[in-house]
């Protein structure tokens, strides 16, 4: 087979024309010619850092939907379904993934669960860690997120450390707004990435330190804007990521649309595509080839640099994308969960602040960060909530046990009535749900319980829920089907007072305790400053 257009050759840094010979799924020749088509040939772009499970679908089908925004491979973590079934969800992540042409590389989860202060559903120990790095399926130890533990020194993760580094795999970072000899000690540990900053000062220290910075772009945290200068200054240091992606912005575009913007904003051709292609593939050793003789035919051809149209999408030299249609079929493997709770009552989350000094939880729009605030409530009963104020009630249900729920208070949602529920809540992927009275949140809850896993809105006029049965935070569906349950959901919630862009993401992020400053999980209030659980009541 051959194929004829313009090399964009990030290796020589030129543009030139070619005919490209393929053979076997692999590049056998290329030969410079004068004429050829009006179109470019390029290294498949690549997702440096992201979690399958957030655009809540399995692996089989994400691809389906990936490949046709030129992604040829990706870098996943699979701690969100690690922390619900442990080894056999990352066994079940790996098969589903081998039905499709694709470059997965699947790293071992360093952190489940998170923290020791939340009910996960397994535990991964440095033995099992250093079993699933054995795997060829496994490339590197993924972030790590407790770098609390491994600056004080944990056994446990000093050995997970020590045995990615032993079989030459690296090891993922997970240090928001970590700094001077805290960071170096961390970096010299063996960490080697960084995805969770949010300054460019902070990004060219932890370059500086040794790291390589993620520029992170997803449905709820945005960084892109902050930290672009970094793809000129230190392109050699940077690589693109979504982290986590919903499916109804995966159906817009993914690692394609980051792509845009840099060029737009005016950065250097080679330096944006080094970015989005073979800095991850050289630094995670990723089997995606990168258009020299020799390497797998994995490539994308676009229309022209600046426009970036996806025109084909080939993975092994087989076309899996014609500009229209997908030519992949899977029907995945056999779905695995793990939802053992039974229903909850009015009884079960009734509180009584009234005229009490509280802690609040403060989240804001488009970020992971959370604020910490004390106000003196005033709820004269059980179940009445300050809605004038957006004081609203926040619970977590654990799912894998019966233990009673944890009630606090947030501000940031703006729920004028009504109640929201998920079992898509990072990283141990408990029921979390905020409404503005108990009866919602109750209902709310339940309707995840019955659906064993999903997102649910209960109002006084309608309900409307998504399931997600395969682990709790997947369907079996497509990304279409899943994003179509999910603008609905989004839709009802903005349009009963949120005005949150993404309020069912943002919501999944109220329960992770190791990002700052105050969260929530199923045993109650957590303040991850001080890495401690506090009361409700100051």
């Amino acid at each position: 087979m051959k194929i004829s257009g313009n090399l964009i050759d990030l290796h020589s840094r030129y543009i030139y024309g070619v005919e490209m010979e393929i053979s076997a799924g692999i590049v056998k020749a290329i030969k410079r010619m004068d004429e050829v088509p009006a179109r470019y040939i390029l290294p498949g772009l690549v997702d440096a850092h992201m979690h399958v499970e957030s655009s809540m679908v399995t692996p089989s089908s994400f691809v389906c939907e990936a490949v046709r925004h030129g992604t040829v491979a990706a870098v996943a973590d699979p701690h969100e379904i690690a922390n619900v079934l442990g080894t056999e969800g990352i066994r079940f992540m790996i098969e589903d993934a081998k039905t499709v042409p694709f470059r997965f590389m699947f790293g071992a989860p360093s952190c489940v669960p998170a923290t020791p202060f939340e009910s996960s559903g397994a535990l991964i120990d440095s033995k099992q860690t250093a079993e699933l790095l054995a795997l060829p399926q496994i490339g590197f130890l993924s972030e790590m997120m407790n770098f609390p533990g491994l600056l004080s020194g944990d056994d446990e993760i000093l050995k997970k450390i020590d045995a990615a580094k032993r079989m030459g795999k690296p090891v993922d970072g997970h240090a928001p707004g970590l700094t001077g000899t805290d960071l170096r000690k961390y970096v010299n540990s063996g960490i080697t990435t960084d995805h969770e900053c949010e300054t460019e000062r902070e990004a060219i220290e932890k370059i500086e330190a040794g790291m390589k910075v993620l520029i992170r772009e997803g449905s709820a945290a945005k960084n892109l804007e902050a930290l672009h200068s970094l793809v000129s200054r230190m392109p050699q240091r940077v690589m693109l990521c979504s982290d986590d992606i919903h499916p109804d912005d995966l159906l817009n575009g993914h690692i394609n649309l980051l792509v845009k913007r840099l060029l737009g904003l005016g950065h250097n051709l080679f330096d944006v595509l080094a970015a989005a292609s073979i800095n991850p593939i050289r630094h995670y050793n990723l089997p995606a080839g990168m258009l020299r003789v020799g390497d797998n035919a994995d490539f994308i051809i676009i229309d022209h640099p600046d426009s970036f149209e996806i025109l084909e999408t080939w993975i092994g030299g087989s076309k899996v994308f014609d500009g229209e249609k997908v030519t992949i079929n899977s029907s995945g493997v056999k779905p695995v969960n793990r939802f053992n709770c039974s229903s909850i009552t009015r009884n079960d989350i009734k509180t009584d602040v009234n005229d009490c000094l509280i802690r609040v939880i403060e989240a804001f729009d488009g970020l992971l960060y959370t604020g910490s605030l004390q106000t003196t409530a005033a709820m004269p009963s059980f179940d009445v909530f300050d809605t004038a104020n957006d004081i609203l009630k926040i619970v977590v249900k654990e799912r894998y046990n019966d233990r009673a729920p944890a009630c606090a208070f947030i501000k940031g949602f703006g729920l004028s009535k009504g109640a929201m529920a998920s079992s898509v809540a990072h990283d141990s992927h408990n029921i979390v749900a905020v409404g503005t009275d108990d009866d919602s949140i109750v209902r709310a809850v339940n309707r995840v319980i019955e659906m064993k896993g999903g997102l649910s809105w209960c109002g006084p006029e309608e309900e409307v829920s998504l399931q997600l049965d395969i682990g709790g935070i997947m369907s079996g569906g497509t990304v279409a089907e899943a994003a179509a349950g999910y603008r609905k959901l989004t839709d009802i919630v903005r349009k009963n007072g949120s005005a949150l862009k993404a309020p069912f993401m943002t919501l999944s992020f109220m329960s992770l305790l190791v990002i700052p400053e105050l969260k929530i999980g199923d045993r109650g209030l957590f303040d991850v400053n001080r890495f401690e659980p506090v009361p409700v009541l100051v």
